[in-house]
């Protein structure tokens, strides 16, 4: 028989190929939100859990599943998994790296690109007419400008290779300075933000990253600096980051992550400083499809008793 597989949220339904390939080799069964009530003899015999990285998996739903043997992520966030309850429950979990960095950081550069070129304002501005009145206000360059990350993981080391393309000088801040990188580390966040005309959010999520990016580091990036997120909207202290942006304390940002996404704070909308997207960091077909058949891969192996090709340590 099948093993039972649950999955979580939408994408398990969207991507053709993957559905196949799940209903191929598991007894699957969807649900689009989380948390989730299940039936007792479902929840009974569900053996494995493939969960997009923003629903996660909780302890409530750990402990939900008695017969549960690997959970596997679509995504490479782990703050919404509470991997203390998977570790006490020998449960493995895994993720989707190597496909998703160089997608979300195509996005971010683009987002750079948009907020200093003005891409969408200047859209707007043909469309209703106002180029016939007169010429777009100057953008501005991101050549030979400073760019600080907060984060060099995957993302952010894909992200600071671009921006090198770019001719800009690459910072970057983290826990540690990481022997391989060819950029500058900085140990001080407010420092590096005051240094930087870009900053870049790339770091994890999860409550030792919460409100990194305080106020202060949003002062010292100042006035003609940008900040765009495409971590975790808990990294940024969004009310400290509105208000710099209305006052004009801080310049411009681009924001594909929000505290509380879909339901963002209005005055988000009101403001003509700041490019919203839906949060669509890895949202390319080829990747996302790519992202969905890891988590096949994962499960299957877990299931043929092969090595997890993708195990969060």
């Amino acid at each position: 028989m099948k093993p039972d597989v649950l999955a979580i949220g939408p994408v398990f339904t969207l991507l053709p190929e993957v559905v196949g390939e799940m209903n191929r080799h598991f007894a699957v069964h969807h649900l689009n939100e989380y948390p989730v009530s299940l039936p007792a003899d479902l929840a009974g015999r569900v053996r494995g859990l493939a969960t997009e990285a923003n629903r996660g998996a909780k302890r409530d739903l750990i402990a939900m599943l008695p017969r549960l043997e690997v959970i596997s992520l679509f995504g490479v966030g782990l703050d919404q998994v509470d991997l203390v309850a998977a570790r006490e429950r020998g449960v493995p979990v895994t993720n989707t790296p190597g496909v998703v960095g160089r997608e979300v950081a195509d996005l971010a550069i683009g987002m750079m690109l948009a907020s200093a070129r003005q891409i969408v304002f200047a859209d707007r501005f043909v469309r209703e007419g106002a180029w016939e009145k007169g010429p777009l206000p100057l953008g501005r360059s991101v050549h030979g400008k400073a760019m600080g990350i907060v984060g060099l993981g995957e993302i952010g080391r894909a992200i600071a290779d671009r921006a090198t393309a770019f001719g800009m000088r690459v910072l970057y801040h983290g826990p540690r300075r990481k022997a391989d990188a060819p950029y500058e580390y900085a140990a001080d966040l407010v420092a590096m933000a005051r240094k930087s005309d870009f900053l870049m959010v790339a770091c994890k999520g999860g409550p030792e990253t919460r409100h990194l990016v305080s106020a202060a580091v949003i002062a010292a990036l100042g006035p003609g600096g940008t900040l765009i997120n495409v971590a975790r909207g808990s990294v940024v202290d969004e009310a400290a980051l509105i208000a710099a942006l209305k006052s004009g304390a801080l310049g411009f940002a681009a924001l594909d992550v929000f505290e509380n996404s879909p339901n963002i704070n209005p005055e988000f909308l009101a403001l003509p400083n700041v490019i919203l997207q839906p949060h669509q960091g890895s949202a390319a077909r080829e990747t996302r499809e790519a992202m969905g058949m890891q988590v096949v891969e994962n499960l299957r192996a877990h299931f043929e008793g092969r090595p997890l090709p993708s195990s969060v340590k």
